[in-house]
This record gives C-alpha cells, sequence and structure tokens, in this order.
C-alpha cells in the first residue's frame, strides 16, 4: 500500500503555472463592443448650465450648416434690447467711443495709393497730375466741366424758392451730387469698365447689427445674468456704388495688429446712446442672390443741423471733423460688415479675407474721403480672445471745392479735390 504524501503549494506552482494566473491561452484580443444605451446628454429644456450649453453648441452648429440667407434670419432671429448707433450724431468725441465698438483703428490721411496721387498733385504740374489720375487731359477737362455746371445748375442756372426750415440740404446739395455722382460715373466708365457693371443705388438702406461686450442684468426677471451687448445701426446714404467684384485690399491683416483702438471702459449710455427693442437687420442695400453684391464708395450728405460757423461759436471746431469722422466711420463699419456677412461670414467663423469700401462726405462745398478696411467680425466676447487683428479706418480733413459763384463763373474751383475724386472712382481690383 503506497503511502501518502504531501506536496508543498511551491512544487504545485512549478508544475501547474497557468492555473493560478489571470492569462488567457488564446492569442486573441477581446472584441468591442458597442454601448447599448445612447450617451446621456443635458436636456435641452433644463435650467441647468450644461443644458444651457448644449442649447448655445446646437445652435451655433446649425448657424455653421446653414447657407449666407438662412445665416442671417437664425443670427437677427432674437430681439433683446440693443444700442441704436447714429452715424450722424453731435455726441463729443463720438469718434472714439464708434472705434471702441467697433474695434477700429483711425490712421489721418488715405491709404498709400491716394496719398501718393494726392502729392503728386501738389508738387507736379498739371499734365503729371492727370497722368497720375489714369486719365488724358481731355478726360479730365470734361469732367471738371461736368463738376461746374452741376454746381452752377443749383447756384445760378435754376431760380428756387427758399427752402423750409431744415430742407436747405435737401433742396440745393442733394440734386448737386446726384448729378456729380452720376456724370462722373459715366464718364469714368471710360477708363474704369467695372463701373459698367456697377449698380448705383439712391437713397438707399443699410443696416447691421452686431454684439460687442457684455454686462450684467441690473433689474427684472432675468436680473443677475450676463448677456452680450447689442448694437443696430441703421443708415441711409444719399447714394452708393455697388460692384460685382471685390475691391482690392489697401494693406495686410498682419499690418493691424500694432494699430491701437481707444478703450472706454463706460457704458454706452454715457456717450449717449439708448436702447430699443425692434427687429434686427443685415442689409447693404440688395439682397443675398444680386451678384452685384460688393461696395464700391458711399456718398452721405450732412444734415442742416451741422453748422460750421454755429459750432465755431459754441466753442465746439474741433467737432468738426469730429462728426465727420464718427460718419465715415460707423457707414463704412455697417456697410462693409454686411458684405461679409453676405459671404457667409460671423463673429464665429471669421473673415479670410479683407473687404474694403470708400466713402465721401460733403454738404456742397467741403467734401471729405475716407477709406474702411474690414479685418474681423470676431468682436464679442467669446470669439475676440487672443484676436490681433483690427479693422483700419482712414480720413481726410475737409477740403474745400470751390469759393463761391460770381456772374455765371464758379470761383476758386479746387483740381486737388476733383483729383481724389476720380482716384476714388477709379478705384478697381
Amino acid at each position: 500500500m503506497a503511502a501518502r504524501t504531501r506536496l508543498s503549494l511551491h512544487s504545485l506552482f512549478h508544475r501547474n503555472p497557468h492555473l493560478f494566473r489571470g492569462e488567457r491561452t488564446v492569442h486573441s484580443q477581446a472584441t468591442v463592443q458597442d454601448p447599448v444605451y445612447p450617451p446621456v446628454v443635458p436636456s435641452l429644456t433644463a435650467k441647468s448650465k450644461s443644458a444651457r450649453r448644449r442649447r448655445i453648441e446646437e445652435h451655433l452648429g446649425t448657424v455653421r450648416a446653414a447657407d449666407a440667407q438662412n445665416k442671417l434670419a437664425l443670427l437677427t432671429r432674437i430681439q433683446r434690447k440693443k444700442y441704436a448707433v447714429h452715424p450722424q450724431t453731435f455726441a463729443l468725441h463720438a469718434d472714439q467711443w464708434y472705434q471702441q465698438f467697433t474695434k477700429t483703428a483711425y490712421i489721418p490721411g488715405l491709404p498709400e495709393r491716394f496719398c501718393t496721387v494726392q502729392e503728386t498733385q501738389e508738387d507736379s504740374p498739371p499734365a503729371t497730375q492727370k497722368a497720375s489720375l489714369g486719365i488724358g487731359d481731355d478726360a479730365f477737362a470734361e469732367i471738371r466741366s461736368l463738376v461746374a455746371h452741376a454746381i452752377l445748375q443749383e447756384h445760378w442756372y435754376m431760380k428756387k424758392r427758399k427752402p423750409f426750415l431744415y430742407k436747405e440740404q435737401e433742396h440745393f446739395v442733394a440734386p448737386f451730387l446726384r448729378n456729380v455722382v452720376s456724370g462722373v460715373t459715366n464718364s469714368v466708365a471710360k477708363h474704369n469698365p467695372l463701373l459698367l457693371l456697377s449698380s448705383l443705388d439712391l437713397k438707399p438702406e443699410v443696416n447691421f447689427y452686431w454684439m460687442r461686450g457684455q454686462r450684467t442684468i441690473p433689474k427684472g426677471h432675468r436680473r443677475g445674468r450676463i448677456e452680450p451687448i447689442r448694437f443696430q445701426i441703421d443708415d441711409k446714404p444719399h447714394s452708393q456704388i455697388r460692384i460685382p467684384q471685390q475691391l482690392p485690399q489697401f494693406t495686410t491683416m498682419e499690418a493691424s495688429y500694432a494699430a491701437e483702438v481707444p478703450e472706454l471702459r463706460l457704458a454706452p449710455d454715457l456717450m449717449p446712446l439708448f436702447r430699443r427693442q425692434y427687429d434686427n437687420k443685415i442689409f447693404t442695400g440688395t439682397k443675398v442672390p444680386d451678384p452685384v453684391c460688393y461696395g464700391h464708395t458711399q456718398f452721405h450728405l450732412v444734415p442742416d443741423r451741422y453748422r460750421r460757423d454755429r459750432m465755431a461759436k459754441r466753442q465746439q471746431a474741433d467737432q468738426v471733423e469730429v462728426f465727420l469722422r464718427a460718419n465715415g466711420l460707423a457707414s463704412l463699419f455697417a456697410w462693409t460688415g454686411a458684405q461679409a456677412m453676405y459671404q457667409g461670414f460671423w463673429s464665429q467663423e471669421d473673415v479670410t479675407r479683407p473687404f474694403v469700401s470708400q466713402a465721401v462726405i460733403t454738404d456742397g462745398q467741403y467734401f471729405s474721403f475716407f477709406c474702411y478696411q474690414l479685418n474681423t467680425l470676431a468682436l464679442s466676447v467669446e470669439t475676440d480672445v487672443d484676436n490681433p487683428r483690427k479693422n483700419l479706418f482712414w480720413g481726410t480733413e475737409s477740403m474745400r471745392l470751390y469759393e463761391g459763384v460770381q456772374e455765371g463763373e464758379v470761383v476758386g474751383l479746387d483740381d486737388r479735390v476733383i483729383g481724389l475724386l476720380l482716384q476714388f472712382f477709379m478705384n478697381k481690383p
């Protein structure tokens, strides 16, 4: 009879090591199974922060997937109180406020292409001036005669009655500017074929809606919540020229990194601006499907309340040019920003190329010239983080076109103003 022996655990581990190890002998990986249930996501109707975050993400995804026309409808759908920005305002230092609202840096003078021509006109003989404009002597003389006849038409040939109160600009200057714009456009179209395809709008409507900054709601059922500050520009220029091709950029986007924008930490109410609630609108003067969708030049008339002599008597002579700069900045920002949004860009999808527009502001005798380059639409708090781009705005001081009218002759007609006006019309891709 065999004797029973007692084996130690140590010998058992050495003989059968695979019995006590958690290893699989089959050399294959386990199959990954798909989850049986969908992931748990926050409710769309809950009041939690995660639910609000999901609603915002889904809304942004819907806007990104929409075409340009539906994007405008989605972005302007919700109505809240917004600041109504008036381009023509007599508020003190309004240009600095508008620079803050639009993230725009002001550069005195005009871009290099216009400055070169202006310096040539001042320092060179008349023949060189005409050559620098890209037209001949006969063409310049024809346009100069056209401007002179437009002046005489309103101040000498026609005998108009005295206008009603605050109707002088509409009575005298508006017909003069309309004749100049239409006549010069037809004459310059021989040298700039792009104007043959352009569209001239008379008394158009331009609107733009955007968000900049944020505030805490002080009272009401939404008290304590943080909401973006909303702005709306409703502009009505005298006329504007639209073209089917985009104007070339005045400078590169990278050149705007070093530009400075005034920082005003005061509420817009102190400007003063007033908050209203009405339809949000983004409009360039034409509908989205129109192929002539890019801006060329806008023309504005100052209101009858804008009188240089009266402002000087009130010791506000420094605000004469401030009014014009604020008008040019707000009008061109609204027009150029609306053009960019017609191409599908918005604050979450910033522009990939600059958008350019020009403006001329006049009271019939003094002319001011402005240029604007839109480099960014990312103006909200969420999108303006680490965004070095800034919009750029150029402008001149007021330039006097003529001294007066005496015995059927225009006295002191300045060729420099006509040359700069022609240079604006000759601008093309």
